[in-house]
């Protein structure tokens, strides 16, 4: 994996290819990234970058007038944190992630990373947590089959035998049952990059990326690229 970034979820749309086929794709806003710490195998044991995306408040401490302690910022940046971004002299970031990628020696230290590493055609996985439905029934989260909807029938949308009688007299571990669905955090692999708008930072990847509006996802170098 050579190229990898962070990007924000701005929807979905539609474009068209230079054939005139109509090609679904979603709209990310990726980067502008910054390097905001570069591990070597000298300190760390391995060798990555960390980057930051976003932007945060730093947490202000003062007092008012009644010499009471407040809290500017309360979910801001803390002391720890804000040292660790002013050694690296960027600004204090939303987001920090690590990226473990084979070129990791030519980057510095507060360099940018933009939508603009990557081009139209290339395979990229998409990783982001995907929408959480909260508590389902087995219908709905596993796709099993309801029972009859006459008047008569007491079995409708229950999950219905979880097992046999006397053998082995216990629910197999795996049975899919009810319970949370999503929330949780999902790869998507080999999509294709539609388009890339370098000026406002944008990439179009063809098909759907996991996760709500405005969430964040990872997007790299695909690992099992395909023809």
């Amino acid at each position: 994996m050579k190229k990898a970034i962070l990007a924000t979820k701005l929807g979905m749309t539609q474009v068209f290819d230079e054939d005139g086929t109509l090609v679904p794709v979603t709209v990310l806003e990726a980067g502008p990234c910054v390097v905001t710490q570069i591990k070597t195998i000298e300190n760390d044991g391995y060798e990555a970058i960390q980057v930051g995306f976003g932007t945060k408040p730093v947490m202000v401490k003062s007092k008012d007038a009644a010499g009471r302690k407040t809290v500017a910022h309360r979910h801001g940046v803390n002391k720890p944190l804000k040292g660790h971004f002013d050694k690296a002299g960027v600004e204090p970031k939303r987001y920090l992630r690590e990226f473990r990628l084979e070129n990791c020696s030519e980057f510095e230290l507060a360099q940018e990373i933009k939508a603009d590493i990557f081009e139209s055609g290339d395979k990229v996985d998409a990783t982001a947590i995907s929408k959480g439905k909260g508590f389902q029934g087995a219908i709905k989260r596993h796709g099993q089959h309801r029972g009859p909807m006459a008047h008569g029938s007491k079995f409708h949308r229950h999950q219905g035998s979880n097992g046999s009688c006397s053998t082995p007299s216990r629910v197999f571990k795996g049975k899919g049952m009810p319970g949370q669905m999503g929330a949780v955090r999902v790869t998507i692999q080999n999509l294709s990059v539609v388009r890339v708008d370098a000026d406002k930072n944008l990439l179009l990847i063809k098909g759907a990326v996991p996760g709500p509006k405005k969430s964040l996802v990872t997007i790299k170098e695909s690992v099992k690229k395909s023809k």
